[in-house]
């Protein structure tokens, strides 16, 4: 990934489940700056949820009509929250090639967070796979009703590491 690609991700925070905006972020006009006007739409979708502009994001990725862009369009409504739209965008994405990294992440996160508590962590990876869908649910069930911090900021570091996955992949085309 580019170093001024990554610059982009130089956030104080890891970008939260909803759709709030945190304090820090850049811009939709300091994105497209820095991003020049030929950048990848899967580049700029990413970075704009990155920096939490999912109105900005679900535009762009509502007109990518690939894996890839029902990907980034499952996470604008992940993050909205329209959790059961978020599904059915995954169910188009079928098995994605992030998932191997993506479940690797996760491992690493959920122990450092889950086992030292000595609590058991939300099964977000079956078999060895990654589970988009029961990661959609973690959210969900982490943001409503009586809310569980660590939880949350395990999720948020996951999803943080899905950007930055994907961001990477995004790049090397």
């Amino acid at each position: 990934m580019a170093a001024d690609i990554e610059d982009l991700l130089d956030t104080a925070e890891a970008p939260e489940l909803g759709s709030r905006q945190r304090p820090g972020i850049q811009s939709v006009v300091e994105i497209d700056k820095a991003l020049g006007p030929t950048a990848d739409p899967l580049v700029r979708a990413t970075v704009l949820l990155w920096h939490d502009h999912v109105d900005e994001a679900h535009a762009v990725a509502q007109s990518i009509e690939s894996v890839d862009g029902s990907y980034l369009h499952g996470v604008v409504h992940r993050r909205e929250p329209d959790y059961s739209n978020a599904k059915y965008w995954f169910r188009r994405v079928g098995r994605h090639r992030c998932f191997e990294d993506l479940a690797d992440a996760a491992y690493v996160v959920l122990d450092l967070i889950f086992y030292e508590h000595d609590k058991t962590p939300p099964p977000l990876i079956v078999k060895g796979k990654w589970d988009p869908f029961a990661f959609i649910d973690a959210c969900e069930a982490a943001t409503s009703g009586k809310r569980d911090e660590n939880l949350i900021k395990a999720l948020e570091q996951i999803q943080a590491a899905e950007l930055t996955i994907l961001l990477k992949e995004f790049c090397k085309r």
